[in-house]
């Protein structure tokens, strides 16, 4: 019987052993989830922090184009608006390179 015993007495350890490492496993996936949820978290916001603040930038540069396309703009306008026709030279002009070959 002392054999009989000392195996169920393994048997028990082994089994006590196994629930251990079961546990353990379970505390472990916990863990890991729980850090996984926390670092996805932190991951969001730095993400939508660093999209607002393209975001912005994007804003601020195309306002700033925007306004310097329109002072190009302007500009062209006036020097058109200050430039003389000279419709003999252009008349000119044109009729050798419609008529004249």
């Amino acid at each position: 019987m002392e054999d009989n015993e000392v195996l169920m007495h393994l048997m028990s350890l082994e089994k006590e052993a196994s629930e251990l490492v079961y546990e353990a496993q379970t505390e472990s996936d916990r863990k890991i989830a729980e850090c996984e949820k926390q670092n996805r978290s932190r991951y969001e916001e730095a993400y939508v922090k660093e999209m607002e603040l393209l975001e912005e930038k994007y804003k601020e540069t195309l306002e700033i184009t925007k306004k310097k396309y329109e002072r190009q703009l302007e500009q062209y306008q006036d020097s058109l608006k200050t430039q003389t026709v000279n419709m003999q030279a252009f008349s000119a002009l044109a009729e050798r390179f419609l008529i004249e070959k």
